[in-house]
């Protein structure tokens, strides 16, 4: 597993933490396992301003010998303002700077080693923080200091990079906003308790539930649990009415899955009925629909009363967007947006199995022309994909290979913007040529290569045919009309055959 993957399995570990004490040692144990440091500390701030070190990962000694002691606010605050910003609110502190603080009153576990034999190598009396503030609104200034991360000893040895600041950075924000929500859940669960007791206190409760809920920095809502009106809106906060453009008044007619996208529906109802954690896309008045993280739990308001869902709903959608632009990026092709080569290579692979079989024992039946309508048959579960070497009778997965003639030539006469223009409009005909659930790629320079299953192979004759009288249409160009040709070669994908073999073969004979 790489960096991102541990990094994101480490974020995803503090937002799942149930108490303030499991989320404070999810902090440290992710500085550890997510990140890449050896050690690594949380600092909390106390009521009275000073902090306490709240957990520690990484060396049992250090822990049994600092966890609980308290450093002043003042002590930490001269170590926040002095050393190397190294953005996102990190603080370096080289060892050429850092003597001055051996003598404070903040805890310190001392580890030893040789001196640096290189400029970024670390050092064992380097010191590297990584503030939390609470969180603010977009474009604020940052909320009051909730605590510090303290992280030692890089398994690389090195000062980190910039790409590993980022991602500790990134982490402090996260780590954060979960012991905000711990914060904020202990307090609920907290009011809750007192709810059960006595009179007063319940009415002492409310008003600190009402605080909490309505000036929560997240989309806060209350929906029912069980019966008929299952996830019916009870009531939201202004923060979830600003996030979705809909008044409170509007919110109440609704149901969770009423919001959500439809291809997330089946998401939302796997974890609302007992709680969880799920991202999904929820509907705004304008009709756009916006990324969150939802995190339910079940709430009773007494003692073997009803039962409702308290849920936390976060504005994911930049990062979400973002993720979805990175995967895209990787596997398609930035000029046409088809899929990549190695996306191709994906999906071939997806459908082979590494067994050959040679009898058409596994393959899915189809009376039907399979280039004209396949709409109404069954997905092909297949045992074994296989091909029809003579079989005009039988169907397989193709592959169609297009090579383009004489590109080189379009580049050369009318240059390279007018050579791409010709591959996107090269792109456009054959995705426009080919059957939904079809694949169109890009294999190269001027290679396209089309994977389509349930071809005999005569319809696969037709459809290469066809697709080569598209690409041969004319296409204007500085006033002009040019006309492309394309060689065509026809493989068939079997299971047990590599499918960079089936891909040679179809390119030599496109050739």
């Amino acid at each position: 597993m790489d960096k991102s993957h541990n990094l994101q399995a480490a974020v995803q570990e503090l937002h799942l933490a149930r108490s303030l004490a499991d989320t404070l040692q999810a902090v440290a144990d992710g500085a550890v396992t997510g990140l890449g440091y050896e050690l690594a500390c949380v600092n909390l701030v106390r009521p009275d301003g000073d902090l306490v070190v709240a957990s520690f990962a990484g060396d049992s000694a250090a822990e049994a010998q600092i966890t609980g002691r308290v450093g002043s606010r003042a002590s930490w605050e001269r170590r926040l303002s002095m050393g190397e910003a190294w953005g996102g609110d990190l603080v370096f502190i080289p060892h050429t700077e850092g003597w001055v603080l051996n003598d404070d009153d903040v805890p310190q576990w001392y580890t030893e080693g040789p001196a640096p034999r290189f400029e970024d190598e670390w050092h064992p009396s380097d010191r590297l923080f990584a503030p939390m503030y609470s969180p603010s609104a977009a474009g604020a200034a940052p909320g009051e200091l909730l605590g510090v991360i303290s992280v030692d000893q890089p398994l690389s040895r090195r000062r980190p990079r910039p790409d590993e600041r980022r991602d500790l950075a990134e982490y402090g924000v996260q780590a954060a906003i979960a012991i905000s929500n711990a914060r904020l859940r202990a307090n609920m669960q907290r009011a809750l308790v007192r709810q059960e007791r006595e009179q007063q206190a319940l009415r002492a409760s409310e008003e600190s539930f009402r605080q909490a809920f309505e000036y929560a920095p997240n989309g806060m809502a209350i929906a029912e649990l069980g019966g008929d009106g299952h996830g019916r809106i009870l009531r939201a906060n202004d923060a979830l009415c600003r996030v979705l453009g809909r008044p409170a008044s509007a919110m109440r007619r609704y149901s969770f899955s009423d919001l959500v996208h439809p291809e997330d529906i089946g998401a939302l109802l796997s974890t609302s009925a007992e709680g969880g954690r799920v991202e999904v896309r929820l509907g705004r008045r304008d009709g756009r629909y916006l990324w969150v993280s939802m995190r339910s739990s079940v709430v009773a308001d007494a003692a073997d009363g009803p039962r409702f869902l308290l849920t936390h709903i976060e504005d994911i959608d930049e990062r979400k967007h973002r993720e979805i632009d990175l995967v895209h990026r990787a596997s398609h092709d930035a000029l046409t947006g088809l899929p990549n080569s190695a996306e191709l290579h994906a999906r071939i692979d997806a459908r082979l199995c590494a067994l050959p079989e040679h009898t058409p024992e596994g393959s899915v039946e189809r009376t039907d022309d399979p280039y004209l309508d396949h709409t109404d048959q069954p997905a092909a579960h297949h045992t074994h994909v296989w091909a029809p070497i003579s079989d005009d009778n039988a169907h397989g997965l193709a592959v169609l290979f297009f090579a383009l003639r004489d590109f080189k030539a379009i580049n050369s006469r009318f240059g390279y913007d007018a050579g791409d223009g010709v591959l996107v409009e090269v792109s456009r005909r054959l995705s426009q040529a080919v059957r939904d659930g079809d694949t169109v790629a890009r294999y190269g320079g001027d290679e396209f290569v089309v994977l389509a299953d349930g071809f005999s192979p005569a319809a696969a004759h037709t459809a290469a045919v066809w697709m080569q009288s598209q690409i041969h249409l004319p296409i204007a160009l500085a006033g002009e009309s040019v006309r492309m040709h394309a060689g065509a070669g026809i493989a068939w994908a079997q299971c047990g055959t590599p499918r960079d073999t089936v891909l040679r073969a179809a390119r030599r004979l496109a050739s």
